[in-house]
C-alpha cells in the first residue's frame, strides 16, 4: 500500500518537475513476471526507473539503507521501501546467490523486478560487459526480459551530490525478450547468450560506447588488487 502511495504521490510531481522523456511504455507487461534489465549511470538510477515504469517496480538496496537510527534512518527506510526496495547484503559468493534469490521470490510472486547487468555504475559513462544474473533470474521464473536504456542520470545525480539537480532524462523501455527461447538457466552458454543479446539492445538504445569488459569496484586495498588478480588467473 505504501507504494502505491508513494507512486501516486511521488510520479506525478516528478514528472511536472524534471519532465523525463519516456518511450517504449507499452513494451512493459503491466501484469505478469518480467525483470527490467537496464544500464547504471547513477545512484538515481533505480528511483527514475521507479517512478517512470508503468506498474510496480521492486529492485534491490543496501541493508545499510534501512538500518539507520533516529530521524535520518527513519526517513531512509521509509523512502526506500516506498519505491520498492528490498534490504539485501551486498558483495559475492554467497551474498550475490541471496541477493539473486530474493529476486527470483519476487518473480515467482508475478511481480516485476528491476537489475543491473554491469553489476555497478559506469564511472567514465561507457556500457560495461553484462553478467548473467538477470538473465539466471528470467530463465529461472520463465519471465519475460525488458531492456531499459536511462540517459543522464548522471547529470540529474552526479557522483558525491546527495540531492538530484534539475536536469531532463530520458528513458527508454525496449522489446521484451522471451528468456525461454535461449535455454535453461543451468546452461552457462545459455545465459551468456541472452546476457549479450540482452546487452547488445541496450547499448543500442543508449548509445554508450562498449566497454568490452566487466565493470569491476575500484580495490580498497593493496591486498583486494592481490585477491582479484590471483581469481582473474583462476580457470572459469
Amino acid at each position: 500500500m505504501l507504494t502505491l502511495l508513494s507512486r501516486a504521490f511521488l510520479a506525478p510531481v516528478a514528472r511536472a518537475v524534471y519532465r523525463p522523456k519516456v518511450t517504449g511504455r507499452d513494451n512493459v507487461p503491466r501484469t505478469g513476471r518480467v525483470v527490467l534489465a537496464s544500464n547504471h549511470l547513477s545512484f538515481i538510477d533505480s528511483v527514475v526507473l521507479t517512478l517512470v515504469a508503468p506498474r510496480n517496480v521492486s529492485f534491490l538496496a543496501k541493508s545499510d539503507y534501512f538500518t539507520g537510527e533516529g530521524a535520518k534512518g527513519w526517513l531512509s527506510k521509509s523512502f526506500f521501501s516506498a519505491i520498492g526496495a528490498v534490504p539485501v547484503d551486498r558483495g559475492a559468493g554467497q551474498a550475490a546467490q541471496d541477493a539473486l534469490d530474493a529476486g527470483l521470490a519476487i518473480l515467482e510472486r508475478d511481480e516485476a523486478f528491476a537489475i543491473y547487468p554491469e553489476g555497478t555504475r559506469s564511472r567514465d559513462g561507457r556500457i560495461y560487459k553484462g553478467r548473467t544474473g538477470a538473465a539466471w533470474l528470467a530463465m529461472s521464473s520463465n519471465s519475460l526480459i525488458v531492456p531499459v536504456a536511462l540517459i543522464g542520470t548522471e547529470k540529474l545525480q552526479p557522483v558525491g551530490s546527495t540531492i538530484p539537480r534539475l536536469h531532463r532524462v530520458s528513458v527508454e523501455f525496449g522489446r521484451p525478450i522471451d528468456a525461454s527461447e535461449y535455454g535453461q538457466p543451468n546452461s552457462a552458454r545459455a545465459r551468456r547468450k541472452l546476457t549479450d543479446a540482452l546487452m547488445e539492445d541496450i547499448q543500442r538504445m543508449s548509445g554508450q560506447e562498449p566497454a568490452g569488459v566487466y565493470n569491476e569496484v575500484p580495490a580498497a586495498s593493496a591486498i583486494e588488487k592481490v585477491k582479484r588478480a590471483l581469481g582473474r588467473n583462476r580457470p572459469s
